[in-house]
């Protein structure tokens, strides 16, 4: 029997150093595979808002030096540098703009990442945000992961910088993968970031219905502006703050790069941590380095719904803010919203600081409420068919007391331009397209200087069967036919084939626009841009233009199906939620997942009435 080969404790030592070697190098490549922090330009999965979210510093560098071509000019500063709109920068430069914003208010690494923009890529503009919260702390590194700076900015060893991201634990890199497997179309909390932009995605946030205040601070969300946390700031960095803005303001006149200065939108108890003092010697020495947009305090500052969260001010008031940058008369800015700083004018801005006041509720916001019709018929079921006289006695009501129709272009006239709206305004609807709509409303509408917008069925529009099943129906109007009675009449989309019923299309139907079941997200997102695609086309052919606002059937809704609309161009929706709505002027997503009063043939006139005075249905 041969004797078995037993290991000496040298041949142990070797095996366990090999195994040691072996087991290092596999961390190794597997953090450089996985690069949760885009180290070394997420080579393998080009997940460019997660590694954002987990350092923008490192990771934005390693974007652009694979995107840089792409862009032209940049915006850079703190978060609340996020909320300067690319687009509107965009159009007014006549540039391709990318955002830099960082975490954190350290104006070093501000002047350091401008520098490195401008001395290694094409910058045609910069834009920095800068506010007096950059005067607190500077070179500071709260995070040697999240909030370092990479190592081609800051000049520091390229071997430091590598091994610490090469021997990271490899908890970061299960963690990227378990995140990309599970990754849906919604941001969230691991990819926060707009890859292309370079902006926080705010798109969950920006097709939320906002509405009245008592609503608002009942979302977890926005809790903070219920109860303010208190603390006392301080301006010990102001002089290093603006070495830096001097330092970035030369390198671009060296450069030849157009500068912009911008103070951001800050919400009132923010700047209540400093003193007056504090605040006038911050704007007096900015003024003194370079002129700059003061958006800091005004009447936009007292209102929350402007506002994400405590210090970062909404998308749409950085719209409002590009349009008194650009002079665009067209857009909703508040009067006291914005001033050009100079050194001579600077002491006179900083007395508006304390004579800002909010604006009255009634000058910002507007109650509308939106009743829900459906067929018209000689005789009415008590349900959804009313009457002829009916209908005529509710609009003759509604005219003696004072009522006046406004369609969805009048609310959008109101949110985007601050067109007022009359002293009592009612939005008509009709839901389906039914062609009573046309031979029987629309003459009362006429009469009483009515005006009306019917959501119609694109699969049904023009047809007296349902869909190819040649069972009869109510017949629905042609969009040939609604264009003849465009002056009180007109048609929005109720979905091209989304308005599935029980009973009469296979199973499972689609629970009006909801995912199915068995519906991947992929899968359900490409529906439904195809049912918007379709109804587009329909409308185009027959009308030259395409439908923007949008009801729900049965009024049901998600996050992604209101993200996905946006996304195809319509920017307004409603649904079956009882409710008068209340419409904000600046904020376009108050005309998001709107509520509507549902008229049924039971109701009298003084009901319909009272209605639309409480919110509520009729006893």
């Amino acid at each position: 029997m041969k004797e078995k080969h037993r290991m000496t404790s040298g041949q142990w030592l070797v095996a366990f150093v090999l195994t040691v070697v072996l087991l290092g190098l596999s961390v190794l490549g597997f953090n450089y595979i996985t690069d949760p922090f885009g180290a070394f330009g997420d080579r393998f999965f080009q997940w460019w808002s997660y590694d954002e979210t987990m350092n923008p510093r490192v990771a934005k560098i390693e974007y652009l030096e694979q995107n840089h071509e792409l862009y032209d000019s940049y915006i850079i500063g703190c978060s609340s540098t996020s909320s300067w709109p690319v687009e509107g920068f965009n159009e007014y430069f006549d540039a391709r703009f990318y955002n830099m914003i960082m975490y954190g208010a350290d104006m070093l690494d501000v002047e350091l990442m401008s520098k490195y923009l401008i001395e290694h890529y094409e910058v045609k503009n910069l834009v920095v945000n800068i506010y007096i919260n950059n005067a607190e702390e500077y070179n500071t590194e709260s995070d040697p992961l999240t909030y370092n700076l990479n190592y081609k900015v800051d000049g520091t060893s390229r071997w430091d910088f590598y091994k610490k991201y090469l021997f990271l634990n490899p908890r970061y890199g299960l963690e990227k993968l378990k995140k990309y497997r599970n990754d849906s179309y919604l941001q969230a909390a691991h990819d926060v970031f707009d890859e292309a932009t370079g902006a926080y995605d705010k798109s969950r946030r920006d097709v939320e219905n906002i509405s009245d205040l008592e609503t608002y601070f009942t979302k977890a969300e926005y809790k903070a502006f219920v109860d303010y946390p208190q603390r006392t700031g301080h301006i010990n960095n102001l002089e290093p703050c603006m070495e830096s803005m001097r330092a970035i303001k030369e390198v671009c006149e060296e450069n030849g790069v157009n500068l912009m200065v911008v103070c951001p939108p800050v919400y009132y108890k923010n700047l209540e941590y400093y003193t007056q003092e504090q605040v006038a010697a911050f704007n007096r020495a900015l003024a003194e380095v370079t002129d700059y947009w003061d958006f800091t305090m005004s009447s936009v500052s007292f209102e929350p719904r402007y506002f994400y969260d405590k210090t970062h001010f909404r998308n749409c008031v950085g719209d409002m803010a590009v349009a008194k940058i650009s002079g665009d008369d067209s857009v909703y800015v508040p009067g006291d919203f914005g001033h050009f700083v100079t050194a001579d004018n600077v002491d006179q801005v900083l007395e508006t600081y304390w004579e800002a006041e909010p604006l009255a509720e009634d000058e910002l916001t507007a109650k509308v409420p939106i009743l829900m019709y459906h067929h018209l018929a000689e005789t009415g079921d008590g349900g959804d068919i009313i009457s002829v006289e009916d209908f005529e006695s509710h609009m003759a009501t509604l005219t003696r007391a004072g009522y006046t129709a406004v369609d969805f272009d009048d609310l959008k006239s109101y949110v985007e331009q601050g067109v007022e709206l009359p002293e009592k305004p009612v939005v008509i609807t009709f839901d389906d397209g039914y062609e009573s709509n046309l031979t029987l409303a629309y003459p009362i509408l006429k009469r009483y200087g009515m005006k009306a917008t019917v959501f119609a069925i694109g699969v049904s529009i023009g047809k007296d069967t349902y869909k190819d099943t040649g069972e009869s129906m109510i017949p629905h109007f042609s969009l040939e036919e609604a264009a003849l009675c465009a002056d009180a009449i007109t048609v929005g989309s109720h979905g091209y084939n989304i308005h599935e019923v029980a009973g009469r299309d296979p199973e499972p139907i689609r629970q009006g626009v909801l995912q199915k079941e068995s519906e991947t997200e992929e899968e359900y997102i490409q529906f439904l841009r195809n049912d918007c695609e379709a109804m587009d086309a329909l409308f185009e052919e027959a009308l030259g233009r395409t439908p923007q606002v949008l009801a729900y059937p049965f009024g049901w809704h998600t996050t992604l199906s209101d993200l996905i609309l946006k996304e195809e161009g319509i920017w307004a929706t409603v649904t079956s939620d009882v409710k008068i709505n209340i419409i904000i002027k600046g904020i376009p997503q108050s005309l998001y997942a709107m509520g509507r009063l549902a008229v049924r043939g039971s109701y009298t006139a003084d009901q319909v009435l009272e209605m639309l005075k409480t919110g509520q249905r009729p006893q």
